[in-house]
């Protein structure tokens, strides 16, 4: 007994000591599950070819391509379309237990309505990708919409600012269900609507980059998203559930925002700013509406802008109904953290979704940088985020389907390695200190691909892709060595305690 105790006095000392130094020494629970990410248009190139329509980001890199940093596209991007067979070989050397992946809507659906031309290429592309995964006992984790609407949508009646898309997005919900779903674990049903409803129709940031009604447009979109993803989670629920045995959600993302001080009024604009980020999205699904603040905020706002109703759009009842308790997990991409600091709101004058917030949000100059300025290195971010998840939100099952580090694409990549080490490590706290239901994390990415606007600048691959050779070649990087030591001894350290 004597011994027993001493040992067990011994190993916190040593889980002390490693926490101390700033690297958890305990091991991931045995259910916890790792894996990578990558979205379709920012690999699989092929923008043209066997039948793929045209969607949004093609028409946005060839149209205006001065919009991209370096004027790039993903029309070959990493050439994944006809290399899966050799980024399926980096799955299985890093011994992920999911991989990440999107369905590109225009390759299966060119017009993207069910009623035209079904692309049997495509989906044969697909089935080949699930078929290949599931022999080799990776799951799948697949996004059906990750930013990239066949441009066919977007000029016919709007997109996302139209209600006719929640009919159209749930046909394509069913076929995909129908197609793909019996090799299929996980299902998103949408990645990070925050992004491409704010910056594709407000900043320009993201297509189809449209600026026509800032503080009018993002919140239609929201709205529209919304109703589609109740819809393709209800179809799942009803139609495929019980024999696919799967789960279906969605992905929002959000920065961790600390109050730049003590002052309470900072506070309270640190928690405004997650409700209109996060909040915005997950409220009306777990919670059945808009959180209260948004209401308020942006009614009072319209009211004194002249408009004679709130540029929120109302859900009615049925549809608050509908929408409430549509998600089987709560996917999380999250790779940094903003401090926050209150201010008077802004006068009355043209709407846009900043002066419906009006904080101001800034960075420790301290933090590390990445080479893009929207990822500082701030780990204990993800910890706090995870908790306010946690009592905001009913205590979900969390799992993190984004995190990682942006560099110029060193194949020794020590900042991108320690970028990981001690961000698991702050979830390693969150999970058995604080009790925070996560069960999985992805690392973004597999392989450096197009990033958006940045383009080919920044890269944030596990593995580097030589964008200059037409073979496109990958060579594993630093990180990924390591992320292949984490996933085979489920440890941050060198010794781990159980």
């Amino acid at each position: 007994m004597f011994l027993s105790k001493v040992l067990f006095s011994l190993c916190i000392l040593l889980h002390l000591w490693t926490t101390a130094t700033g690297v958890d020494n305990r091991k991931f629970p045995s259910n916890f599950k790792f894996g990578v990410a990558t979205a379709a248009y920012q690999i699989e190139g092929a923008w043209d070819e066997d039948g793929k329509g045209e969607n949004i980001w093609d028409h946005l890199t060839h149209t205006t391509p001065d919009l991209v940093y370096d004027g790039s596209n993903g029309d070959i991007a990493c050439d994944s379309y006809h290399k899966f067979d050799t980024d399926l070989g980096l799955l299985k050397d890093l011994g992920v237990d999911y991989y990440r992946l999107s369905l590109s809507w225009s390759r299966i659906l060119p017009t993207g309505h069910i009623d035209g031309q079904i692309n049997e290429a495509g989906i044969a592309y697909y089935e080949d990708i699930l078929t290949k995964l599931q022999e080799n006992g990776i799951e799948a984790l697949v996004t059906l919409y990750h930013w990239d609407l066949p441009q066919s949508l977007q000029e016919d009646f709007g997109g996302w600012l139209n209600e006719t898309i929640v009919d159209v997005y749930a046909n394509y919900a069913r076929l995909a269900f129908d197609l793909f779903g019996d090799k299929v674990q996980h299902w998103i049903t949408f990645n990070e609507p925050h992004i491409f409803c704010l910056d594709g129709y407000e900043t320009a940031g993201k297509a189809p980059a449209i600026t026509d009604a800032p503080g009018i447009d993002l919140y239609t979109c929201a709205h529209m998203v919304l109703k589609s993803h109740a819809r393709a989670y209800h179809i799942y629920d009803n139609e495929y559930r019980e024999t696919q045995k799967g789960k279906i959600s969605i992905v929002l993302n959000t920065n961790w925002f600390e109050p730049g001080s003590d002052d309470e009024k900072d506070s309270e604009a640190a928690e405004r700013h997650l409700q209109f980020f996060f909040g915005w999205f997950a409220n009306p699904i777990v919670h059945g509406n808009y959180p209260q603040v948004m209401i308020d905020r942006i009614g009072e706002r319209s009211e004194k802008e002249g408009f004679n109703k709130s540029r929120l759009p109302e859900f009615t009842s049925q549809e608050i109904e509908d929408i409430k308790g549509t998600y089987d997990f709560i996917g999380l991409n999250h790779y940094s953290t903003s401090l926050t600091q209150w201010i008077e709101d802004n006068e009355i004058g043209e709407p846009s979704s900043l002066n419906d917030i009006s904080v101001k949000v800034y960075d420790d100059d301290s933090w590390e940088s990445s080479s893009s300025d929207w990822i500082k290195v701030v780990p204990w971010g993800l910890r706090k985020l995870t908790n306010w998840i946690k009592d905001n939100y009913n205590n979900p099952e969390i799992i993190i389907t984004e995190n990682g580090f942006s560099d110029t694409g060193e194949i020794d990549d020590p900042r991108r390695l320690n970028y990981y080490r001690e961000y698991l490590s702050s979830l390693l706290e969150a999970i058995y200190d604080d009790g925070v239901n996560v069960t999985g994390y992805t690392a973004w990415s597999l392989i450096d691909n197009f990033e958006w606007l940045q383009g080919y600048s920044a890269k944030l691959g596990l593995h580097s892709v030589n964008f200059s050779d037409p073979e496109r070649p990958r060579t594993p990087k630093s990180s990924a060595k390591y992320y292949k030591t984490v996933l085979a001894t489920r440890c941050l350290v060198d010794e781990c305690i159980e």
